[in-house]
């Protein structure tokens, strides 16, 4: 079995135990970003921006008053007043000339002449006459362009959209955002002891899984388009399934369970035989490692997890999460590092994932995280990748899982 290394100038190598790190590497750089898409901004929140989100105007679009007062010409008060602009409404009244005023709210369009605001607070009237401490020039004026210039670049593609941004997006003119769209991710759970509802009898294993990975694949960018249950008998069920659940046009299928060398792993001679492209055979981490990614020649990928719930979660962090970040085009998140407290113990050759509570300083130890087990996952904050060098005190890279 080979392992597709995707750096710039891809090569082969016959390393089957991928390193953690790598592997996350691997799962971002080998997509080519989804085809990019207008959208409305109504519709356009948790996507991601497909160009650079540019100025095609300067902001402020004009001069405009950054306080409640006056507009003051030039020279020292008292000033006499002209009139009042109000926001969304136009001055007509010319320049301002020397000793003279109007009156201006906060987001108005400063008239020609003026060089400073003075707050109404600051200010004392007497008839037409406005008296009061006199400002520096520039005062309480947002000068034209002074937050960005025309072709300013405020957002690179690639960013997540968030509330700021369609807010930002709104103030710069735009209706519409050219995004790259949530990937398509249908599921296959295998597995014969599975049941779907109630308590498990003897021999039978509650599916952990379907509630799990639908609303995992929203937070990590993706879309659930598709949840099927596949027998592990008769063999050849699962690569039946495969391309004949509905939702052809899902980017990912992910297959939970069938990913280790046994009599019902189903999974593993899939890709083989299909003529597939392999980018990561087995993982070295813990839970976990027997997890794999690889493209079918249509180009549709199919990420592999163990059937085990928490090593089924650290694996989709492994593969899934940076997968689905390079077809959206954005960057493979950065993982904090943080000094880590508690009983930890390395395993050789392996990094172990460990779920942590992270106070903002340090990040401690939960427990409950055997392979089959979510107590530990299910309270914590993120997931401490330990390397097998690490030492006491150290600290080591984090993925949150609030992310």
């Amino acid at each position: 079995m080979t392992v597709l290394v995707a750096d710039p100038d891809p090569v082969t190598t016959s390393c089957r135990e991928v390193p953690w790190a790598r592997a996350r590497e691997l799962a971002h750089a080998v997509p080519a970003p989804l085809p990019g898409r207008h959208v409305p901004l109504a519709r356009a929140a948790g996507l991601t921006l497909a160009d650079a989100l540019r100025t095609h105007q300067p902001l402020p679009g004009f001069d405009t008053a950054a306080m409640d007062g006056y507009a003051i010409g030039p020279g020292p008060g008292p000033w006499r007043l002209r009139g009042a602009i109000r926001a969304g409404t136009a001055w007509t009244g010319g320049t301002l000339g020397p000793g003279e005023a109007v009156g201006i709210s906060t987001g108005a369009a400063v008239p020609a002449g003026a060089r400073a605001v003075i707050p109404l607070e600051q200010t004392r009237r007497a008839g037409d006459l406005v008296s009061g401490p006199a400002p520096t020039d520039g005062k309480h004026i947002r000068r034209t362009g002074e937050d960005a210039l025309v072709g300013s670049s405020l957002a690179p593609a690639g960013t997540r959209i968030g509330p700021a941004l369609l807010g930002l997006a709104a103030a710069c003119g735009y209706d519409t955002l050219p995004v790259r769209p949530r990937p398509r991710v249908r599921i296959l759970i295998t597995g014969e002891e599975l049941i779907h509802s109630g308590r498990p009898a003897s021999g039978q294993v509650r599916d952990a899984l379907s509630p799990l990975l639908p609303p995992l694949v929203e937070v990590l960018g993706g879309e659930t388009v598709g949840i099927a249950h596949v027998p592990d008998r008769p063999t050849g069920s699962l690569a039946a399934a495969v391309p004949s659940m509905p939702c052809t046009d899902a980017a990912v299928t992910v297959v939970t369970g069938s990913t280790s060398v046994s009599a019902t792993g189903q999974l593993r001679p899939l890709p083989a035989d299909s003529g597939a492209r392999w980018v990561v055979d087995r993982v070295a981490c813990r839970p976990g490692h027997p997890q794999l990614l690889a493209q079918l020649p249509d180009g549709h990928w199919i990420v592999g997890l163990p059937g085990n719930p928490y090593a089924a979660l650290t694996a989709a962090h492994t593969l899934l999460a940076p997968l689905l970040a390079g077809l959206t085009g954005r960057p493979l998140p950065s993982l904090p590092r943080i000094p880590l407290t508690g009983d930890i113990r390395t395993t050789p050759g392996r990094t172990r994932l460990i779920p942590v509570t992270w106070d903002g300083a340090t990040a401690r130890t939960l427990g409950g995280h055997r392979p089959a087990f979510l107590h530990g996952a299910a309270l914590a904050d993120a997931l401490a990748a330990v390397t097998p060098d690490w030492r006491s005190g150290e600290s080591a890279p984090l993925i949150l899982l609030s992310q």
